[in-house]
């Protein structure tokens, strides 16, 4: 069971991911809006920005993945469920939350539902 401060800890990184993340979405979305604007003078230029357009596509869908784990994460840490396993309900190791804070599975079921998604 993590202790208060760690919880607070937690919560605390979470939060600044959360800003962070927030702040990559809005700089992409200006971005790729930016880009509808740009008056392409060649197929090279319009090669390049597509390659651009479909990279920072790619990474808005990644981060706005990582943004709802972030808030699960910190909906968990209110119920009072965070570091706990959602496959067999045991805790969560410690440096595997401070490697990926809003970890739902510990290493065993995580190596389980990757399998199943393959």
């Amino acid at each position: 069971m993590l202790k208060k401060v760690e919880l607070e800890d937690f919560q605390n990184k979470l939060l600044d991911r959360r800003v962070q993340i927030e702040k990559n979405l809005t700089g992409t979305t200006l971005e790729l809006e930016g880009m509808r604007d740009l008056e392409l003078n060649d197929e090279g230029d319009y090669a390049a920005a597509s390659a651009e357009t479909i990279v920072d596509s790619a990474i808005l869908v990644q981060q706005r993945k990582e943004l709802n784990e972030i808030e699960l994460a910190l909906d968990k840490i209110k119920k009072g469920s965070f570091g706990i396993c959602e496959m067999c309900e045991e805790p969560i190791g410690g440096p595997r939350l401070e490697v990926k804070n809003f970890a739902r599975f510990c290493i065993t079921c995580r190596e389980i539902t990757e399998k199943e998604q393959k």
